[in-house]
């Protein structure tokens, strides 16, 4: 198999599926499709050579299939590979689990917006009330699921997808220092994000990152 992506620093679409590859602990190629080109037309023109359909990242390819868009990646993973159980068995858990991840793939635009993903920023940022709206309603999300089903994870004691689509969202509060105690935690949504940002997966995500980081500086 081999998955196509940007910058490890910056595309957190790339990060989701990436994440979600590796747990399942299948060997697998990645592609690098540098992003921040002088055109939108050359980063397009670089992924639709490297065989993306659509001319952007993430897409994997696994033989004669070629899977685009980050969460039908990771859902086409939990199929191919059923004994990762990237989603818990029972229903409710699951479409709990489906519906964050959906409501993440879809939303928090304001968020994405004014915090975009990179991993070696630590300054604050002031947030319009539009993402602080945003950091509330993740906050929210993080601490009915934790609770619900008791964490350390989402949707209990395993990783599943609806963490790899929650890691870059850790990464943001983190880079832009977001108080999230000022936002509705009380502790438990902070725990989560920390944990998240110690998983073997997203460290070796992170190491990669910054490695390129040092390279593209002294290039």
């Amino acid at each position: 198999m081999e998955l196509l992506i940007g910058d490890k620093v910056w595309s957190s679409w790339s990060m989701r599926p990436w994440l979600v590859l590796k747990h399942t602990g299948a060997p697998f190629t990645e592609t690098l499709i540098r992003l921040r080109r002088e055109t939108s037309e050359e980063v397009r023109d670089a992924a639709m050579a490297a065989g993306s359909p659509t001319g952007m990242v993430p897409a994997l390819k696994d033989g004669e299939v070629t899977v685009w868009d980050s969460l039908a990646i990771s859902e086409y993973l939990a199929e191919r590979f059923p004994a990762a159980v990237l989603w818990p068995a029972d229903p409710a858990a699951r479409a709990l689990g489906r519906a964050a991840a959906a409501e993440m793939h879809s939303g928090f635009a304001s968020l994405r917006g004014e915090c975009p993903m990179d991993l070696v920023r630590r300054e604050p940022a002031a947030l319009s009330p539009a993402t602080q709206e945003n950091v509330r309603r993740i906050v929210e999300l993080w601490r009915d699921l934790l609770g619900r089903f008791g964490g350390p994870f989402l949707l209990g004691e395993s990783w599943s997808i609806a963490d790899a689509f929650f890691t870059p969202v850790a990464t943001r509060f983190r880079s832009y220092v977001v108080p999230l105690t000022d936002h509705g935690d009380d502790g438990t949504a902070g725990a989560y994000a920390a944990r998240l940002l110690q998983t073997p997966e997203y460290l070796d995500w992170e190491h990669g990152a910054l490695t390129d980081e040092r390279v593209l500086a002294g290039s």
